[in-house]
């Protein structure tokens, strides 16, 4: 094969101008988004938008006041630069982490497109990049090539190809003869797929289509069409950002129809031109309302709690491309997991054994064991490799399965390979259905002939059976080799049978006639049960997901009795589930949109599934209000990844799945699954927790300049000391609650509902407390201005009093946040919040020095060590009151659990 062919394959003229016509061998890559254009991106949020505006109408607030009768100079742009930063540092920080996770990414889905391809030119065998392929060239492909292109088989030996990339199937035969095609297989028998790779055998082939027209290639374009979804979070931030937008503009209308009036009738003889100047001065009181009701830290807040995921996560082996993804995770409601790699090891392993001639499944040194180990590392084309100290397998991956297991046994497979010599072998056909190999044994000091295959066909070729009892005829034996064979197809096994013929001196007749094998007398040793199993993590983190309300879907190409079991082993499907619960691809292609609507939820198993069943299942399940994870290796798996809310790609899958993918799970397994999902749901807690805080300041904000506006008095915070409060402690306190470590006990809550009509952001619990506990701030606050006007009226002293007073009652409050939805105190796993503590002990100490130090900039004077003892221990009481809540709230929890149970 290496020196002629009767396959000229082309000329040089030829491949320019199938080159020319039909193109060359290149996907053509997604366009990249400028970093720019990255950037810009970041300022579509619409919490980002409204502090655009606040920004704008901050700056005309200042403007007025740097150029008025009390021009308060540089001082009064402080607001608006600080608005400004937050603005900046929001998106910035989102920008930043984003472009770090890409980098990386990109070194993870690095494609070769030079790698070298043998092919057939001119009458000579010759050796080219992929990306030079054209149609119509003839390629050679032996074991552990990866198919460059989709063409048709022109010779077949023993050819078997891994098509998991494409179908989800890791062993599929491949023929040249129509009588032994598979019409069940998704692609034709005589045709090769690019990206699928050949695991035992080699052929010829002549390439019938290149670059983006492969099957592999239409796939890779379907996956770069943008779904346009909106996360949840994003969902839930643009009502949120309606509800502020409506809330402070209203607010603001009746504050300055109410302040207007009140000019109007109390002081109708003003002057005109002091009357505009008060009408002015009414209208900045309403901006200045608009503004306080933004909360500026949120942006902040939001983008630190996906940032921080984003680094954490990729410690437990969750590769984040783009930040919403993380909290997406946490929303979920269905996850659609492919089998191979992600629910199993994607490594074929010896199940169990049943060789009836040995006592226990055990080898020792008997003649038995001696035939078992010989016949398996002999009998055998593949190859295992542990060079690079990681156990690899090479070929076939039933026949390294086998090698496994040896080597599980502490037996050297390669010497008994070496030591004795093949003198003639069969390799494995699908014709045939085995493969067997006459040797020289180094063991029995004779010749010895294996066989190894499938059983019903092996037992054909035998007359008797070596058990631990003696020999016994194979009739006789047959029933109970049936019902043991039975037994593992039953659990989607694949099962070889193992038989030898030791050969006397005198023995000459010929052992293969006609590529088969021509004896009839040969002794059946037992059978042997693979499969590819189940990762050991993988039951308990589904069932996690399953107690959290996550509907999990097995979406495999592998046969309907194979997905059943993963489903039953995995703890999916039960032994009650019906026709109902299972579906083929091809039975849910022939179903109309309305009829699958009403099996999508109900639905646990697709089978046989195609690529476009696949995406087809996602795209209902969205219209029926889920929000859908799905993970995926192949290239197959890119459209369904592209269209769910969060695509999840295998770190060792295609560079094409990985493109289409949000996340990439480094270590393949579902437990990573089920830690985002926790990662998620930890976050949106994060954000609501800071909601809860900024809210509550917002609003008694809001209410003091209103209040303050309304009775006529000036406002008691100043700009400088508003800048504060509204943005340099928010943002401090934006950091503390999004570094909060995620806690486990997420997991026992169902998910919450997305889309319209679904859960607002701002829950019915955290509106009583932001109002309740606002209100209250109001009253302490106004008794406490009450009091300093009985006295002394508001002097530099009372002011700085006040002023530290409001944020230690934010400070504290910002503990009761921290304990928000925990079911436990605040002071709880303090040991795991080291960025919270820091952050807290930052603002107090902040504070002391701005009020020391902070002089005429922060229109403050220094308080006594009295004094902030005083205000230290008085607006503690937020937190103990918030203790003594959670404390009562919790014990009656327990009473009730107790009566349930």
């Amino acid at each position: 094969m290496e020196h002629s062919h009767p396959y000229p394959g082309l000329t040089q003229e030829q491949v320019e101008e199938n080159r020319r016509l039909y193109g060359h061998n290149l996907l053509t890559p997604p366009p990249k988004t400028s970093l720019w254009v990255q950037f810009l991106e970041k300022f579509k949020d619409p919490i980002i938008q409204i502090l655009l505006v606040a920004w704008l109408l901050s700056m005309i607030i200042a403007g007025v006041h740097c150029w008025g009768p009390d021009a308060e100079g540089v001082k009064a742009f402080l607001e608006p630069i600080g608005i400004f930063f937050a603005i900046l540092l929001a998106t910035g920080v989102g920008f930043a982490f984003e472009a770090k996770a890409n980098r990386a990414f990109d070194l993870l889905n690095t494609v070769n497109d030079d790698a070298l391809i043998k092919v057939i030119r001119e009458g000579n065998i010759t050796e080219i990049p992929k990306k030079d392929i054209v149609k119509g060239d003839i390629v050679i492909v032996e074991t552990g090539d990866e198919v460059p292109a989709d063409g048709t088989l022109l010779e077949a030996i023993s050819l078997q190809v891994n098509e998991s990339t494409l179908t989800g199937e890791p062993v599929i035969s491949k023929t040249t003869k129509e009588e032994n095609f598979n019409q069940e297989a998704t692609y034709p028998s005589n045709c090769l797929m690019r990206g699928t790779t050949v695991v035992d055998g080699h052929g010829i082939l002549e390439i019938d289509t290149v670059g983006d027209a492969t099957e592999y290639g239409k796939v890779y374009e379907g996956s770069q069409i943008d779904n346009n979804l909106d996360t949840p979070l994003q969902i839930q931030l643009k009502g949120l950002a309606a509800l502020i937008s409506k809330v402070g503009y209203t607010v603001a209308g009746l504050t300055f129809v109410a302040l207007l009036g009140k000019l109007l009738l109390f002081s109708p003889s003003v002057p005109w031109l002091d009357m505009v100047g008060d009408i002015l001065n009414i209208f900045m009181i309403a901006v200045t309302l608009i503004v306080v009701s933004v909360p500026e830290g949120l942006p902040m807040s939001v983008t630190l709690s996906l940032a921080l995921s984003m680094n954490r996560m990729l410690k437990t082996n969750n590769l984040v491309r783009k930040m919403h993804a993380c909290e997406t995770m946490g929303a979920a409601t269905v996850i659609c997991t492919d089998k191979t790699g992600t629910l199993t090891q994607n490594q074929m392993q010896v199940y169990r054994t049943n060789f009836y001639c040995l006592p226990e499944q055990t080898l020792g040194d008997d003649a038995y064991s001696q035939l078992i180990k010989e016949g398996i590392s002999v009998n055998s084309t593949a190859f295992l490799d542990h060079s690079e100290g990681k156990l690899k397998t090479f070929g076939n991956p039933t026949e390294a399965a086998l090698l496994l297991w040896l080597y599980g046994q502490q037996v050297d497979y390669l010497e008994l390979r070496e030591s004795s010599p093949v003198i003639d072998q069969l390799t494995f056909s699908t014709e045939r259905k085995y493969m067997a190999t006459l040797v020289d044994s180094s063991l029995r000091k004779r010749k010895v002939l294996y066989v190894k295959g499938a059983p019903e066909f092996l037992l054909e070729l035998c007359q008797s059976v070596a058990t631990t009892e003696g020999m016994k005829s194979v009739e006789a034996f047959r029933p109970v080799i049936e019902e043991q064979l039975l037994a593992y197809q039953n659990q989607a096994m694949r099962t070889l049978g193992m038989a030898y013929l030791e050969i006397d001196e005198t023995d000459n007749d010929a052992f293969f006639v006609n590529g088969r094998v021509s004896r009839r007398d040969m002794v059946f040793m037992g059978i042997i049960a693979i499969s590819d199993p189940i990762r050991p993590d993988v039951p308990e983190a589904v069932q996690q997901c399953l107690d959290a309300g996550i509907q999990v879907k097995i979406v495999t190409g592998d046969t309907p009795a194979t997905a059943r079991e993963i489903g039953r082993q995995i703890g999916i499907w039960e032994d009650n589930d019906s026709e109902e619960n299972i579906i083929t691809g091809t039975s849910f292609a022939a179903l109309t949109d309305e009829e699958a609507l009403d099996r999508v939820m109900d639905m646990k198993i697709m089978c046989r599934a195609r690529p476009t069943d696949k995406q087809r299942l996602v795209q209902l399940l969205q219209q029926k209000g889920a929000v859908v994870a799905v993970t995926g290796d192949g290239t197959n798996d890119a459209p369904a990844l592209k269209a769910a809310q969060v695509g999840l790609s295998m770190g060792d899958g295609t560079s094409v799945a990985k493109e289409a993918s949000d996340i990439t799970i480094l270590d393949n397994s579902f437990a990573s699954i089920t830690r985002a999902v926790m990662w998620g749901r930890s976050l949106y807690r994060n954000i609501q927790k800071f909601l809860l805080f900024q809210l509550t300041i917002n609003v008694a904000a809001c209410l003091i300049v209103l209040f303050g506006s309304l009775f006529g008095t000036e406002s008691p915070l100043t700009i400088t000391q508003m800048l504060w409060v509204n943005l340099i402690m928010d943002t401090f306190a934006a950091a503390a609650l999004a570094s909060l470590p995620p806690n486990e006990r997420v997991m026992n809550d169902k998910p919450r509902r997305s889309g319209v009509g679904g859960d607002f952001i701002i829950s019915r619990p955290m509106q009583y407390m932001i109002l309740s506990v606002g209100l209250l701030f109001v009253v302490v606050l106004m008794g406490l201005l009450y009091c300093f006007g009985r006295q002394d009226g508001l002097t530099p002293y009372n002011l700085s009093w006040f002023f530290t007073f409001f944020v230690m009652l934010q400070f504290w409050n910002m503990f009761n946040a921290k304990a928000f939805l925990e079911g436990a105190s605040a002071f709880a796993r303090m040991k795991e919040c080291k960025t919270f503590v820091f952050v807290a002990l930052l603002i107090l100490v902040g504070q002391y020095l701005i009020v020391t130090f902070g002089g005429e900039m922060f229109n403050v004077v220094p308080l006594s060590w009295k004094d902030w003892g005083i205000i230290i221990g008085t607006t503690s009481f937020v937190l103990w009151f918030g203790e003594l809540f959670r404390l009562i709230k919790n014990r009656r929890k327990t009473i009730r659990n107790a009566k349930v149970s």
